[in-house]
């Protein structure tokens, strides 16, 4: 009884709780290379953004109000400004984004969130380049080798994204954590952000980022908002091939083995 007592007052406890406010830290590393996550993972990390909104997976995610951070570091804001690995690429992303229908700004935060723009990244389970893309992912689009040329890698995650955000019309933060997590774990969910820390994490830095890069308030009418490295405490990302097949995607979507 006593057990069950505690189970219900630590419940109560976690639903009395106020949803954290909307922040991404960040820090630019010596090769360049900037690293955002939406809290402060060590020392090296300074408030980059803060949102006027607090966000609750729990409840799904809403795209906050921006709010300036005056002492976000010079550096970072810098970063989508005058950054070599950026100015690089921007071209691709603005070639993915016409071709695809996906806001530029949206690959702008994706990117920035899963590699920080490095084309070379290759995370712990096997996620490369760019848009950090499994190989597995790749194959389903006609892709099996160059993941680490930029303009293959963007073309081939857009076109993944595209599809997420078709299967969740209307629901980016959902198709955002189909992209960390998998669509399977999503749907298992009951449609909602599964409760994975690094995929919560993940949604709220790559929103954030989103709005910071354009305010809802420039995003065309009707249309929903659209997604740079981002380090979690988790290990890295995956986007493996599911065993679900969903009517709304043509193509089969991804599915992630990373928390089976």
């Amino acid at each position: 009884m006593k057990h069950l007592l505690a189970i219900l007052l630590a419940a109560a406890a976690l639903a009395a709780a106020p949803a954290a406010l909307a922040e991404v830290w960040g820090y630019v590393d010596a090769k360049g290379v900037a690293h955002f996550a939406s809290e402060k993972m060590d020392e090296r990390y300074e408030l980059f953004f803060r949102g006027g909104e607090s966000f609750d997976t729990a409840q799904g995610l809403k795209t906050p109000r921006a709010v300036s951070v005056p002492t976000a570091p010079p550096k970072l804001i810098a970063f989508f400004e005058v950054s070599p690995s950026f100015r690089q690429v921007k071209h691709h992303l603005r070639e993915a984004a016409s071709t695809h229908g996906i806001d530029y700004e949206l690959l702008q935060a994706l990117i920035a969130t899963e590699s920080g723009f490095d084309t070379v990244a290759v995370s712990p389970k096997g996620a490369v380049g760019l848009m950090q893309i499994m190989p597995a992912t790749a194959e389903r689009y006609g892709v099996t080798r160059n993941l680490t040329d930029p303009r293959t890698n963007i073309r081939t995650g857009t076109r993944y994204l595209r599809d997420l955000i078709r299967m969740f019309p209307g629901q980016l933060e959902l198709a955002l954590a189909a992209y960390n997590a998998g669509e399977g774990a999503v749907i298992r969910a009951g449609n909602r952000i599964p409760n994975f820390r690094e995929t919560q994490n993940y949604v709220k830095t790559v929103m954030q980022l989103y709005t910071m890069l354009k305010p809802p308030s420039m995003a065309p009418a009707g249309r929903p908002p659209q997604r740079v490295r981002i380090e979690l405490p988790a290990t890295g990302r995956s986007n493996m091939p599911p065993s679900i097949q969903a009517p709304a995607v043509p193509v089969a979507a991804g599915d992630s083995t990373r928390f089976e």
